[in-house]
């Protein structure tokens, strides 16, 4: 089991490796005193992992309330958040209590940010069982839900008190919800660690799950992460540079009303922004060949069926959008992104590039 420290107001802990949803209870008991505790989760991970995941956290005090919805982005949505927080109160939970997500980026989000807001905020924990939420959402402090207007427009930062990833949750997943994680482990050797993209590329599915490679990969994720968002827990400087691919991606999400996975729809934003970026003269380099072999390698279909109008004006909506400019992130080579502030004259022309 490894462990790291994320150093943001309230420091906490992620903890990664196999088998720890059977150890829920030791571990959180380890950061919050036994409580009502509210677990939610979808369909699909409860049926899974809810029953094992309740019976540790009983074994260790805390008193549970299980809200489940429908899985999917379709459910990150007001509705739901309503009704969490309506079931919280008729279950009158305190602010002594708390609230523990059982799944992943969706779940995360939406767990997250009812947290933040009921009675002000409670303490919460994330227990990612998608490598997508494992490597990304899980830490930082990013909550939400979408609104008809586009995706996480509504949402909070609010910190865990613990993160628990247990490696083993993604055996059950499907290979395209793995093909989601990895787009994001790609993001960050585009941003940040050229080692990193180039040990993706000498690998594939099978291989990573082999002598706890994995487990390896999710630290170096989270380290990057963590090392990003010290110092700027809101999103206002360096942090944006997770952001990168999401401008586009979030277009194509929202666009293709969320049939396109979160992770999917990043890896054709990668791909396109790289090469608008360099055919706008924005980057040195043109990455896009190289992010589009990493893609192409774990089974990526980079083609993308809508035009450069459609994804501009689904792109205006992006919350890196500040008045009459729009922040873009630039590869200027692996390893290397950098913060680009465009007007949105200038972006026009540079989604034309791209597309």
């Amino acid at each position: 089991m490894k462990k790291i420290s994320i150093a943001l107001p309230g420091k906490y802990d992620v903890f990664i490796g196999g088998g720890l949803l059977r150890e829920a209870g030791p571990l959180v008991s380890g950061v919050l005193k036994p409580c009502m505790l509210c677990l939610v989760s979808d369909e699909t991970v409860y049926g899974l992992y809810g029953t094992a995941v309740t019976e540790s956290l009983a074994r260790s005090g805390f008193d549970v309330r299980a809200f489940v919805f429908p899985p999917g982005e379709k459910s990150k949505n007001m509705n739901t958040l309503n009704s969490l927080l309506e079931f919280m109160a008729s279950e009158k939970f305190s602010r002594s209590d708390c609230v523990a997500a059982l799944g992943g980026g969706v779940t995360g989000d939406l767990a997250g940010f009812a947290a933040s807001c009921y009675l002000r905020g409670v303490p919460f924990v994330q227990m990612p069982t998608t490598l997508l939420s494992a490597v990304d959402s899980s830490v930082g402090g990013k909550t939400g839900v979408n609104l008809a207007g586009g995706k996480n427009l509504a949402g909070a930062f609010w910190q865990p008190s613990l993160v628990i990833c247990d490696c083993r949750a993604f055996d059950t997943l499907p290979k395209e919800a793995m093909l989601d994680g990895l787009a994001e482990i790609i993001k960050y050797g585009v941003i940040a660690d050229r080692n990193l993209f180039d040990f993706i590329q000498t690998h594939n599915i099978i291989t990573l799950f082999q002598n706890n490679l994995l487990e390896r990969v999710i630290e170096k994720c989270v380290i990057i992460k963590s090392r990003i968002v010290t110092g700027d827990e809101f999103d206002t400087g360096k942090r944006q540079l997770l952001n990168f691919g999401h401008t586009f991606g979030h277009a194509i999400e929202r666009l293709s009303g969320y049939e396109i996975s979160h992770g999917h729809a990043v890896a054709l934003g990668m791909f396109y922004v790289s090469r608008a970026a360099y055919l706008s003269g924005l980057s040195p380099s043109d990455c896009s060949a190289e992010i589009g072999q990493a893609l192409k390698r774990y089974g990526f279909d980079l083609s993308c069926g809508y035009s450069a109008d459609e994804i501009y004006e689904a792109a205006l909506i992006d919350k890196k959008r500040s008045g009459s400019q729009i922040t873009l992130v630039v590869p200027y080579d692996i390893g290397d992104s950098r913060l680009e502030k465009v007007g949105l004259s200038e972006f026009f022309e540079f989604v034309g590039r791209g597309f």
